[in-house]
């Protein structure tokens, strides 16, 4: 049985809890509630800043303005071949450009054998899991990933599509059960239920329609799966390995919600998300907990032979479909949002720049850069210091402009730019290759990692959008 409601809003607010407390603030948006015009971009955390706060996952209708959060480049048919960290960037330094990057990652990926791994640690950078999300954006198309799943009980491995506004399309793949996929989908995260009224959704009835199981012939764990989400405007498919005798089809006219007079059906641009996380983390909910197949072990044989549970990805192919019918087309290069409704009808691709100067820029002001240490007019580093937020997860200023790292020392602004070698619970990879000595055969043939691992760049761990994504979260 799927378990969908209880699991979403425990983990939601598990997940609000932790971010609060590693901000050392409360929330700070959602819900109606917008950020100030010093801060103004509303992440998909709750949390309010600049910088990457306004880039992916950039909440238009609790920010300050809806033009707040920085364009969203459009989507982009292509095959990527995840086969090493090349295009992956952390998000402690992307800054929009979606021609120079693919990917943006928080947590650790890591390479082995021509593959991307998503680790999981019981500390260190993927101590909250690892997060692979497109730089791109789909608004309708057809998506397949090649990958293997995690395995054990608390690990959830996801494939999802996630938009700014919280609409929702998944795979979800628990560590116990390595035989089934659970689908799922959500309109701007809102959960199952029935609504005393079409103003104020407040649930009378829990319901149990959004999630499905699909059987997967072989191990989700031992075997490369393809698992595809055919996204169109008036349908939905979920497939495995092209089985179509078993495949779920949602029809966006079955999701028409008649109190509010709104198809509850996922209907704005998204990124493509892979996700890693521990569900069964001691700091959720005991629903979410059991639903996972109970309580992370760190003691587990792959945590014993690599340092970390893992998921593998090895190839994501894109096709985009043409915009819905009666779009507002006024360019090609970027998607923005015309009201703070959120539905289909309130999208428009444009001509506009999806690029910031720096992490101190926000759709508004898309130039700010940091001030520089001379005015002698020589060409300088800037000096990367903030008194605002500039990456979710983290306090204070993140990483310096265009890439540069700050020069604060300051706990937790400088974006993580310590480096560690080898280490399974390692700061990221994604500005390199690395080499871990990683197997997936388990003990027998599974060496530990080595130290000639390549030097791996930090993120900085934080609660990312593992968590959020996969709570539906973003109803805040």
């Amino acid at each position: 049985m799927v378990y969908t409601v209880a699991r979403y809003v425990v983990v939601l607010l598990m997940a609000t809890a932790v971010y609060a407390q590693q901000a050392g603030k409360s929330t700070e948006c959602g819900g109606g509630k917008k950020c100030p015009a010093s801060k103004p971009c509303c992440s998909q955390y709750g949390q309010c800043g600049v910088g990457a706060f306004c880039l992916g996952g950039c909440d238009p209708r609790n920010s300050n303005k809806i033009e707040s959060c920085v364009p969203a480049p459009v989507c982009r048919s292509q095959d990527y071949k995840l086969t090493s960290l090349d295009g992956i960037t952390p998000n402690t330094e992307y800054l929009g450009d979606s021609s120079k990057s693919n990917w943006v990652s928080s947590g650790t990926p890591k390479v082995y054998n021509n593959q991307v791994l998503l680790t999981l640690s019981e500390t260190g950078a993927s101590g909250s899991g690892t997060l692979l999300a497109s730089t791109s954006y789909v608004w309708y198309g057809k998506i397949s990933a090649q990958l293997k799943t995690s395995r054990g009980q608390g690990v959830v491995t996801a494939f999802i599509l996630m938009s700014d506004v919280q609409d929702e399309i998944d795979f979800e793949f628990v560590g116990t059960d390595l035989e089934l996929a659970q689908s799922n989908y959500y309109f701007q995260g809102i959960p199952d239920c029935k609504y005393d009224n079409p103003f104020q959704r407040h649930c009378l009835t829990l319901l149990d329609e959004h999630g499905r199981n699909i059987t997967v012939k072989s191990s989700t764990y031992d075997d490369y799966h393809t698992y595809e989400l055919d996204w169109q405007p008036d349908q939905l498919t979920w497939t495995v390995d092209g089985d179509t005798a078993n495949q779920r089809t949602l029809k966006k006219s079955e999701t028409y919600n008649s109190s509010t007079k709104i198809y509850d059906y996922p209907q704005t641009p998204s990124r493509i998300q892979f996700s890693l996380w521990p569900a069964g983390s001691k700091k959720n909910g005991q629903g979410t907990i059991d639903w996972a197949g109970g309580l992370v072990n760190w003691n587990a044989p792959d945590v014993q032979s690599a340092g970390y549970y893992y998921a593998m990805v090895k190839d994501v192919n894109v096709k985009c479909y043409d915009p819905p019918d009666g779009a507002q087309v006024k360019g090609k290069n970027a998607y923005i949002y015309t009201s703070s409704v959120g539905t289909e009808d309130t999208v428009a691709i444009t001509d506009d720049d999806t690029v910031l100067k720096s992490l101190l820029g926000s759709g508004t002001d898309m130039d700010k850069d940091y001030p520089h240490a001379s005015a002698s007019g020589t060409a300088e580093e800037p000096e990367a210091t903030s008194d605002v937020a500039t990456v979710p997860g983290l306090t204070g200023a993140g990483p310096g402009t265009n890439g540069h790292p700050g020069n604060n020392g300051n706990d937790g602004t400088t974006g993580g730019t310590g480096t560690d070698s080898g280490s399974g619970s390692a700061a990221s990879g994604a500005s390199g290759s690395s080499s871990t000595g990683f197997s997936q055969g388990g003990p027998a043939n599974t060496p530990k990692n080595d130290a000639s691992s390549s030097r791996e760049r930090g993120v900085g761990s934080s609660m990312f959008a593992a968590l959020m994504a996969l709570a539906g979260w973003l109803i805040l």
